[in-house]
């Protein structure tokens, strides 16, 4: 992310990969996720595009961003309710420290695709992708995660809220 504009403004799919595992049972070094931009092609022109997708998962909120939340509760940070106590983040401090861990590990590479969901499904049946949950229920790590989530969900919901 450190040239942002090196990735295309246009659709296709994205492959996370990291220095170091975000978490047990994990390897470091091989790809993870995959993600795509933009999700299936409405009657309207999407406004998401490769370079807008990827800076949402690096430099957003675990709300608007699968991957920010998977690999933040991996990591053991909490997720909290913020705002009006809808929306769940890891609040500023979190989000702060899930950005900087990116930042040191984070790996992305991409490949241009006028329909990318094809190639992601494709790619999620074919690859071992624990960090991907829609379509990947084969995968010896979803339950894992899943449950993961679900409780770093319900205790946020127990919190208070943060302004």
């Amino acid at each position: 992310m450190a040239q942002p504009n090196a990735l295309p403004a246009a659709p296709g799919v994205y492959g996370w990969h990291f220095n170091h595992s975000p978490g047990a049972g994990l390897p470091a070094g091989q790809l993870l996720y995959v993600g795509i931009a933009p999700r299936r092609m409405a009657a309207h022109e999407s406004k998401q595009n490769l370079r807008t997708r990827v800076r949402y998962h690096f430099r957003g909120n675990a709300e608007g961003s699968t991957l920010r939340l998977t690999l933040g509760c991996l990591l053991g940070l909490e997720l909290r309710r913020v705002g009006s106590g809808k929306r769940l983040t890891f609040g500023k401090t979190g989000e702060q420290e899930l950005t900087g861990w990116m930042a040191e590990n984070a790996q992305v590479c991409w490949l241009l695709h006028p329909e990318p969901w094809t190639a992601e499904s494709a790619f999620i049946a074919e690859l071992d992708l624990p960090l991907n949950l829609d379509q990947n229920r084969h995968n010896k790590f979803h339950a894992h995660l899943k449950s993961l989530r679900a409780a770093a969900r319900s205790r946020a919901r127990e919190l208070p809220i943060l302004s």
